[in-house]
C-alpha cells in the first residue's frame, strides 16, 4: 500500500494547513498538519436589487435605541429560557476552561462498529511531517489491521472536543464528534409492535432489496440542481443579460464634507487676493430675507450662505487668518470719505480767506 498517494499530495498542494500539532499515543509522537477534508459546493446566491442588480447591505442596528453599532461595541450575549439577556465580557471568558494544546491525544482504540456514524461531524486529513512518516504508517496499519478507530481529544480554536482517527484511502482522517446530548431522540409514538409486517410482506421487501442491490459508485451521482443553475447563468452571460458592476453610491455625508471643503478653499483663495467673496456678498443681502420668503428657495440659499460666512468668521478668529476682504474694503471706503471731506473743508477755507 502506498504511503501517501500522488492524488493526495496534489490535493494538499491546493489546500492550506489549518492546524499543526502531533498525534500522541503511548510513547509515540507523530507531528502532523491538519487540512479540511470537505468543502461546501452548494449554489450561493446574493440578495440584490431587482432593478439594477446592486448588492443589498445590512447594518448592525441595536433593537433598543435604533442606532448603528460599531464592531468594537459588540459583545457576546446569552439568552436565557425566559428571554433575559446576559452580556458576557472578555474578562468572563478568561475564567472559562480553554485548551490551546497542539496535541491529538489518543484515549483508547475501540472497535469501528461501536462508533455510530451520527456522532461524526467535521472531517480533516492528517499529513505527517517528513521526519514522522514511519510512525504515521505504523499507526495507519495498526488501525486498519485491527479494524479499530482511535478515540482522541483535541483542542481546536481553544475548545477541547472529542474526535476519532480512522483510515480512508491510505490516509488517516480525523473526524470530530458530537457530544451525546447533541443527538436528538426519535420519540415517535407510531413506531412500535403494531406496525409489524407479515411474512409475505417481508418476503416482497427482501425481493425488492435484492433487485436494487449493488455497490456504491460516487460517479453515478451528481448535483443536477447546481449543474442546472450553472447552465442557466452561463446562458444569461452569453446572452448579455448581465448587470454591470456599478460603483456604490457615496454616502451623502461625505459629499457634503467634500463640497464644504472645496467651498472654504475657494473663499480663502479669494480673501488672499482681496476679492469680495460670494459669502460676503450674501451677507449684504441678509436683511432682505424676510422679503424673500415667498421665493422658491432663495431664502434657504441665503441662510446657507449666512451660515457658511459665520463659520468662516469663527474660523478666522480662532486660527488668526487674514481678515475678510469685505472689512478691508469697508476700511478703504471710510478712509477715502475722510480724505475727501478734509479736501472740501480746506478749499472752502481758502475761498473764504480770499
Amino acid at each position: 500500500m502506498p504511503i501517501l498517494s500522488a492524488c493526495y499530495h496534489g490535493m494538499l498542494g491546493l489546500m492550506r494547513a489549518i492546524w499543526r500539532g502531533a498525534v500522541s499515543f503511548g510513547l509515540v509522537n507523530v507531528p502532523v498538519r491538519l487540512y479540511s477534508a470537505t468543502e461546501n459546493h452548494d449554489v450561493q446566491f446574493r440578495q440584490v436589487h431587482r432593478e439594477d442588480g446592486g448588492r443589498i447591505r445590512y447594518k448592525r442596528i441595536c433593537s433598543i435605541d435604533g442606532e448603528e453599532v460599531a464592531y468594537d461595541d459588540i459583545a457576546k450575549g446569552y439568552e436565557t429560557e425566559d428571554g433575559e439577556m446576559v452580556v458576557l465580557t472578555d474578562e468572563d471568558f478568561k475564567d472559562l476552561p480553554a485548551r490551546t494544546s497542539k496535541e491529538i491525544s489518543v484515549e483508547k482504540f475501540v472497535p469501528a462498529e461501536q462508533i455510530d456514524p451520527m456522532l461524526l461531524d467535521k472531517s480533516y486529513y492528517l499529513e505527517p511531517d517528513k521526519s514522522a512518516i514511519k510512525p504515521y504508517v505504523l499507526l495507519r496499519e495498526a488501525l486498519e489491521s485491527e479494524n479499530r478507530m482511535a478515540i482522541v481529544t483535541v483542542s481546536i480554536r481553544t475548545r477541547m472536543t472529542m474526535a476519532v482517527l480512522r483510515v480512508r484511502d491510505g490516509v488517516i482522517v480525523m473526524q470530530t464528534m458530537l457530544w451525546p446530548d447533541e443527538i436528538r431522540s426519535p420519540d415517535f409514538a407510531f413506531v412500535g409492535s403494531d406496525g409489524e409486517a407479515s411474512k409475505q410482506e417481508m418476503a416482497m421487501a427482501k425481493m425488492l432489496i435484492d433487485q436494487l442491490a449493488g455497490d456504491y459508485d460516487p460517479a453515478e451521482y451528481e448535483d443536477d440542481y447546481a449543474a442546472a443553475v450553472q447552465a442557466l447563468v452561463k446562458a444569461k452571460v452569453e446572452g448579455g443579460e448581465v448587470a454591470p458592476a456599478a460603483e456604490p453610491a457615496e454616502e451623502s455625508g461625505e459629499v457634503i464634507d467634500l463640497l464644504a471643503a472645496l467651498s472654504r478653499s475657494v473663499e480663502r483663495a479669494k480673501a488672499a487676493r482681496g476679492e469680495v467673496s460670494s459669502s460676503d456678498a450674501g451677507d449684504d443681502d441678509a436683511g432682505d430675507d424676510d422679503a424673500g420668503d415667498e421665493d422658491d428657495g432663495s431664502s434657504t440659499t441665503k441662510k446657507t450662505a449666512a451660515k457658511r460666512s459665520t463659520a468662516k468668521k469663527s474660523e478666522s478668529r480662532t486660527t488668526g487668518t487674514k481678515k475678510p476682504a469685505k472689512k478691508q474694503a469697508a476700511k478703504k471706503s471710510a478712509a477715502k470719505k475722510t480724505t475727501a471731506k478734509k479736501a472740501t473743508t480746506k478749499k472752502a477755507a481758502e475761498k473764504k480767506a480770499s
